[in-house]
């Protein structure tokens, strides 16, 4: 499986598993030069952003230790173009993180709330 392959794979199961919890997928893999949201949705009157990380090992650590102050950073930065794109947008936000562990053969999900905001 390429990273592009498992990349979407894994998109694909965070947004049944995000749908399962109450939230409306809006879009998915928007970009801009030097980020990208993976999913944004909407829970309530909040909107989010959804940053999803999978891994078939840990040979580079767990998907939620990718998750860094620069990464975090970029993700803040593409929500303002995100926001400043659109219209009747909800005005609460945050930033959301979905790990997808397919380490053990059946796959791991988790949802981080807060990641940032």
């Amino acid at each position: 499986m390429t990273t592009t392959s498992l990349g979407k794979y894994g998109e694909d199961l965070a947004v049944e598993f995000l749908r399962s919890h109450g939230y409306k997928i809006i879009e998915r893999n928007f970009r801009i030069r030097g980020g990208e949201l993976d999913i944004i949705a909407l829970q309530n009157d909040t909107l989010i952003y959804v940053e999803v990380k999978t891994r078939t090992n840990h040979q580079f650590g767990r998907p939620e230790e990718s998750i860094t102050p620069y990464k975090i950073k970029f993700l803040e930065r593409t929500a303002r173009f995100y926001r400043n794109t659109r219209k009747n947008l909800p005005p609460a936000e945050r930033i959301d993180v979905v790990t997808v562990d397919l380490t053990t053969g059946k796959p791991v999900i988790e949802l981080i709330k807060n990641a940032s905001f």
